[in-house]
């Protein structure tokens, strides 16, 4: 038996202002107040999980703690089994500069840099984004879903409507990268949309978002 959530806030356990604004665009209609652990000044927690699963819930933790009332975190990444499933659970540590600031220029030429080296043909390789959501109330209770979305890479990045991965990756049945279709669109059928709609089935009364 799941936990069904039965306040009025939330707070989103992210400091990527990408994520924040899709969880905004998720919960638009819901009649919630959603805020973030960046609007609250609160600090990142160290993500030393071994597994998408475990960095959504130290996140989840430390801002449901924090805030006093529940808590979304999700951890998600890019994996490409061609390359040992990396990026993965590192995805944003690859956009890491020098400075300290991320770059994911850096990190998909990283990707690309990578197949080269095996002899592979880096575009039309295939991919998938991991999306694990965790609902984290402020007495440590928790739940974790995972969603996925299957596609193809392609090089060189297209578009600038995304973030992160989004320029190189193309959905399956789709034409087009996550960085060139609008974010409503996106926001329906990604991996985070596909996590989502779990965590709704599993922690929500009221369903205000259809997929």
């Amino acid at each position: 038996m799941t936990r069904k959530f039965n306040g009025q806030s939330i707070v989103i356990a992210s400091h990527n202002s990408g994520k924040i604004f899709e969880f905004e665009e998720l919960f638009s209609n819901s009649g919630y107040h959603i805020t973030s652990a960046s609007q609250l000044g609160f600090p990142e927690p160290v993500e030393d999980g071994l597994s998408f699963k475990e960095n959504a819930e130290i996140k989840a933790r430390a801002s449901a703690l924090l805030a006093g009332y529940p808590s979304i975190s999700d951890d998600s990444g890019l994996v490409v089994p061609l390359i040992n499933d990396e990026p993965g659970i590192h995805s944003a540590r690859w956009a890491l500069t020098k400075s300290g600031n991320k770059n994911f220029n850096l990190a998909i030429e990283k990707i690309e840099n990578k197949i080269v080296t095996l002899g592979e043909t880096p575009s039309g390789q295939k991919a998938y984004f991991v999306c694990a959501l965790t609902m984290c109330w402020p007495d440590g209770y928790m739940e974790t879903v995972e969603g996925y979305v299957h596609g193809k890479l392609t090089f060189p990045s297209k578009g600038n409507k995304g973030f992160g991965y989004d320029p190189i990756f193309i959905p399956n049945g789709q034409s087009l990268t996550y960085g060139e279709i609008e974010p409503e669109e996106k926001h329906q059928n990604s991996h985070r949309a596909d996590a989502f709609k779990q965590l709704l089935t599993a922690c929500f009364s009221k369903n205000w978002w259809q997929h």
